[in-house]
């Protein structure tokens, strides 16, 4: 049995999971227009939810956080709470791996370094050789950690976060490790990213611009398209045995997942796909459709995404389950979305509380069971979460309760 035994988030609404699950649970929203250097240019007013605050990891003498991107340095101050709470500390480092999920994700970092050395490029900075690297996120936890077990990264777009728990899930499965830390990374995008986006119809908001607050409604009918947020999410995978053994608490089982490709490039989500990873995630965690009681779906705020995953529920005999949206409270972290979902379902299947959806004042398919308005207690037993991304790919991780 393969068990969760430590977590780790940062979020606009709250950067540890206390803070995150006490804001989700009074569905507490920060979004605004994007403040951060190099997400606006011209006349521009894209919305999004930042994270505040000082990250509070470049301290000085640290050479490895010197150069550090803003993905970085949330990487290391996320993984340090997941670390703390799954007391790694005495784990053989040679028994740890590390996977984090997605690419491509400092897009901004690397915008602003080459706008400052445009006009000086005899005295560009040499970390670049190492910063650009989508792995060098992996370079800098495994040497501030001490992991010596494995480290990668794992791209599928939006489904990155949770791709990377199915591959830590596989790592621990097989023995190649004791303890793997699944790593959803924040996707820090520049100005380029957002306008190719809005450009394509993907990202909202036309329709609220002069209301930041009302962007985010994922399966509103009102809903324009998804709402970008800064975010990083960390789950500790291990065994049962091995949770045991070093008498730590389990979050939860990770019972069953999968993976499937459609074979397109495009954005257009596909039903069959989201079916086909829906059973088949089912079927490797011997769950029947009648045993999940809660969903915690991609729900970006694509009109067509959102329509084409409420039928997958309904085609999928899910309609009895209760469902709510972490999106519309958080925005869309994109490469780290299906951790954080996960995270989110994790920490409310411990207090036996579901959050609520922020302006779901119309949903599309009024018939299935939203949480809407306020929170609800709802112990849940058996839940799912799906996790979508552009170029057709779809995973979805069933997760079962366990006594602790």
């Amino acid at each position: 049995m393969i068990v969760v035994t430590g977590i780790g988030v940062s979020t606009a609404i709250g950067c540890t999971a206390h803070l995150f699950m006490n804001a989700l649970l009074e569905g507490k929203s920060a979004f605004s227009y994007l403040q951060r250097a190099g997400r606006q240019i011209e006349d521009s007013r894209f919305i999004g939810a930042e994270i505040k605050g000082d990250i509070g990891v470049d301290q000085p003498g640290n050479k490895l956080t010197r150069y550090a991107s803003l993905s970085a340095q949330v990487g290391i101050s996320t993984l340090q709470e997941a670390w703390n709470d799954a007391q790694l500390n005495d784990v053989d480092p040679f028994r740890i791996g590390l996977v984090i999920g997605g690419s491509n994700f400092q897009q901004r970092a690397h915008q602003l370094f080459r706008e400052q050395y445009a006009e000086k490029i005899a005295y560009l900075n040499p970390s670049y050789s190492m910063t650009y690297l989508d792995y060098d996120l992996a370079a800098i936890l495994t040497a501030q950690f001490g992991i010596n077990g494995f480290a990668y990264t794992a791209g599928g777009t939006f489904a990155s976060g949770q791709l990377a728990v199915i591959h830590a899930a596989k790592a621990v499965q097989n023995g190649e490790v004791d303890v793997c830390i699944a790593l959803g990374a924040l996707m820090d995008l520049s100005f380029w990213e957002l306008q190719a986006y809005a450009g394509i119809g993907a990202m909202g908001s036309l329709r609220f611009a002069d209301n930041p607050d009302l962007a985010c409604r994922p399966f509103d009918a009102d809903s324009d398209g998804f709402i970008y947020g800064e975010g990083c999410g960390v789950l500790i995978i291990e065994s049962e045995a091995s949770a045991e053994r070093r008498k730590v608490r389990r979050y939860g089982q990770l019972a069953g997942w999968a993976t499937k490709i459609d074979g397109n490039r495009g954005l257009n989500p596909s039903l069959q796909g989201e079916c086909d990873v829906i059973r088949q995630s089912l079927f490797h965690a011997d769950l029947k459709p009648g045993e999940i009681n809660y969903i915690n779906p991609h729900g970006s705020g694509s009109p067509l995404g959102d329509l084409t995953e409420a039928n997958a529920i309904v085609e999928c005999g899910l309609s009895h389950a209760w469902i709510n949206s972490t999106k519309s409270i958080i925005g869309h972290t994109m490469t780290a979305a299906g951790i954080i979902e996960l995270i989110a379902l994790l920490l409310q299947m411990r207090v036996g509380v579901l959050h609520p959806c922020r302006n779901l004042n119309n949903p599309i398919f009024p018939e299935l069971n939203w949480v809407s308005g306020t929170a609800m207690s709802e112990q849940i037993y058996n839940a799912i979460n799906i996790s979508i991304g552009q170029g057709g790919i779809n995973t979805a991780v069933c997760i079962r309760s366990v006594q602790v």
